[in-house]
């Protein structure tokens, strides 16, 4: 399952391209649950949901974003939620004796059962360039991703990741194509090695009616780590509003390429203040 940063919040953002504007000066809360399985190339399947809780703030130019997951995981040692696979060399971790029921002392890496906190994210995204009536932009975003998550469960690498990502969008009646490229500096561990890389993406959004928009995304992530592979999905999302404090969104995803899960599908609610 690949960041927050990019699942998820990549659809709020979209979603945003075309109706932004009229949120502006708001602080927001929101929830979700999102679930995906996949091999990702190892010889077990491994399940992992989340659930997300996030805080925002919007203005004129610029979105503030926190969110703290839950995660539950349950398949291989070797896989890390928002990582993928890797060559997880973490004696104590999922899958490893005590870490998990493969009972095998930390010897070879097996199947394990971990929850808890995930890695917490924060995000400041700020509007470059924007035509008069809001038709067409490019926007500058910023991550951390704090390595707050249990490596010894398994739950994350233990170290904090930063990301820059640039993406731009242009309005057209009903339509909106958008895209972007991306690159995180990624924090390698003693047990977990990983390196540099660039992701991208790009797709389209139609606007059904007044309150709703459906679209679909391909991203795409190069390999990272020694054991893992590159991420390629696809992505369908539904966007709903309700009046005007809610924004409810659902999507559905397959993946492409050995670093991704084999499917996933996840739904959030944001309330505005």
């Amino acid at each position: 399952m690949r960041s927050t940063f990019c699942a998820v919040g990549l659809g709020l953002l979209l979603f945003g391209a075309t109706a932004a504007h009229a949120d502006d000066g708001r602080f927001s809360v929101g929830a979700g649950a999102n679930y995906s399985t996949g091999k990702y190339g190892t010889d077990t399947s491994t399940d992992i949901w989340s659930v997300p809780v996030t805080a925002g703030w919007q203005d004129d130019r610029w979105t503030l974003k926190l969110t703290v997951p839950y995660i539950s995981i349950s398949g291989s040692g070797d896989v890390i939620p928002g990582t993928g696979a890797v060559s997880n060399g973490n004696p104590h971790g999922r899958g490893r004796g005590a870490g998990g029921n493969g009972g095998n002392g930390g010897a070879a890496v097996g199947t394990g059962s971990a929850s808890g906190l995930g890695d917490i994210v924060a995000s400041a995204g700020y509007e470059l360039l924007s035509s008069a009536d809001h038709s067409a932009g490019l926007d500058l975003t910023g991550k951390i991703k704090f390595g707050t998550a249990d490596e010894n469960k398994g739950l994350g690498t233990g170290k904090n990741d930063y990301g820059l990502a640039l993406d731009a969008y242009k309005v057209s009646g009903d339509w909106t194509v958008f895209g972007g490229v991306g690159w995180m500096k990624y924090g390698s561990s003693q047990y977990i090695r990983l390196k540099n890389g660039f992701n991208a993406n790009v797709g389209a959004g139609f606007k059904v009616g007044q309150a709703d928009d459906v679209g679909a995304y391909y991203y795409y992530r190069e390999k990272i780590a020694e054991g893992g592979a590159a991420q390629s999905e696809l992505t369908a999302y539904w966007n709903h509003k309700i009046g005007d404090n809610w924004r409810l969104q659902s999507y559905v995803m397959g993946g492409l390429a050995n670093g991704s899960p084999d499917w996933g599908v996840g739904a959030t609610a944001k309330y505005l203040f």
